[in-house]
């Protein structure tokens, strides 16, 4: 994976890319600290991912959601992909970097592996986001209950257990979270996922998050 690093503090960057390099499959191609060098950077460079802090020096004061934005409106830049990391858990940051087109957004308080979970899903095409952060976008994005009718019989197909960790998927938590969550181990949060997926007809964790917030459960 092609990763550009973007966020204003030397040691972070340098942290993170030791802790992706370690781990091999991971090249970093680009490292900027403003608004102004990751625009530069993100547009002239091919990478499979932009991992970016929210707030960022330079450009007109929008930091990474500015990044984002300007990238997106850019028909002559590359277009990777977008991962918000930051130290920020504001609603606001949150609903910012979403808008302009981020597919995730996840706090540095991430473990390592988590992080790189959370890497893979964004490239794989699904969204990632730290516990608690998603429910930011399903009330900014989401329907809310009143305004959409659950539909019980979908609802009825799976058990007790199964809507606490479909819950918990669709809201951005890791199987890892949501076991530690539950008091179960992450091998029965995967069991219950999969049993989730096939009676829902669904494929991936990023189908079930949209319909969930389709039906306002969060």
């Amino acid at each position: 994976m092609d990763v550009i690093l973007v966020d204003d503090h030397d040691l972070v960057r340098t942290g993170i890319k030791l802790q992706l390099e370690s781990q091999g499959g991971y090249r970093i191609v680009g490292e900027a600290a403003s608004v102004d060098e990751a625009l530069f950077i993100v547009g002239k460079i091919p990478a499979d991912l932009v991992l970016l802090d929210v707030h960022l020096p330079g450009g007109n004061g929008g930091g990474g959601a500015e990044v984002i934005r300007r990238n997106q409106a850019d028909q002559q830049a590359y277009h990777p992909k977008f991962l918000a990391l930051s130290v920020s858990d504001a609603a606001d940051d949150v609903v910012a970097v979403v808008r302009a087109v981020a597919r995730g957004y996840i706090t540095k308080s991430i473990s390592g592996p988590d992080l790189l979970e959370a890497m893979s899903r964004v490239v794989a095409g699904d969204a990632a986001f730290s516990p608690r952060l998603a429910g930011f976008v399903l009330d900014a994005f989401g329907a809310s209950s009143a305004e959409v009718a659950l539909d019980d019989a979908e609802l009825d197909r799976l058990s007790a257990r199964e809507q606490d960790v479909m819950r918990l998927i669709a809201r951005g938590y890791t199987y890892r979270e949501a076991a530690a969550e539950l008091f179960i181990s992450v091998k029965t949060v995967e069991t219950h996922v999969s049993a989730v997926l096939r009676k829902l007809q669904l494929s991936n964790r990023r189908e079930l998050s949209k319909w969930a917030a389709a039906r306002g459960i969060s």
